[in-house]
């Protein structure tokens, strides 16, 4: 199980070698994948009881690592060569996304007793995808960037649909939802995608309506 985690860090190479190549649509494929192994590799080792197995060999260190470098350093480089930001704010901004996701990994609180991630999970694989669809203005690119930054060090609730178990086969579905749709806008514009455009923005506002949902119900206890 702890080779299926690795494997992660395979992808993230070959994400990095696209990028190097000048090929955006291939650097977030790879991500892709290495977000879908990322997604179930806890899970499988749980089931098994991988550490009961290997107790000297720490799995969620081994996680850690392939998670920085697939949700934070590549995707960061990501920004910085393919999307459009505002004239010399491009090396701050891979520095705010580099900085603020080393806060992140390093938070001992970084999930809730339910499973949800407290502040921005440094999910800037994601950020990165949203960046390269829609196509936002370069200022309004910048101001997101410093938005998450932000976010990650607040008390904000953020869905980890294969951790959290309300709701947990209807989270699991919705992001498949997602990925696919993402992964047709990726390879194709919105305008030949229109449908993958609407369940893509369907199942966003899900997420975001289950964070604020699960926010707002710490704001109230």
């Amino acid at each position: 199980m702890h080779i299926f985690t690795a494997s992660g860090v395979l992808l993230g190479t070959m994400a990095l070698l696209a990028l190097v190549d000048n090929n955006p649509v291939a650097c977030l494929l790879w991500l892709g994948a290495a977000m879908m192994i990322d997604g179930i590799d806890g899970t499988l080792a749980r089931k098994y009881e991988v550490k009961a197995i290997l107790p000297h060999f720490d799995g969620s260190t081994l996680d850690m690592v392939i998670d920085y470098l697939t949700w934070a350093f590549i995707p960061a480089l990501f920004i910085y060569y393919f999307i459009e930001l505002p004239p010399y704010l491009g090396l701050l901004s891979v520095f705010i996304i580099l900085l603020s996701s080393m806060f992140c990994f390093c938070n001992v609180d970084m999930k809730s007793q339910d499973n949800y991630f407290v502040g921005f999970p440094a999910a800037w694989n994601i950020a990165a995808a949203y960046f390269y669809i829609l196509d936002f203005p370069p200022f309004i690119t910048f101001a997101s960037i410093v938005l998450l930054a932000i976010l990650t060090v607040t008390r904000m609730k953020f869905l980890h649909p294969f951790r959290v178990r309300l709701f947990m086969p209807l989270n699991i579905a919705v992001t498949l939802a997602w990925c696919v749709c993402a992964t047709s806008l990726v390879l194709s514009s919105p305008v030949h995608a229109a449908w993958a455009l609407w369940g893509w923005g369907i199942t966003s506002a899900y997420f975001i309506g289950m964070c604020l949902w699960r926010t707002a119900q710490e704001w109230f206890e």
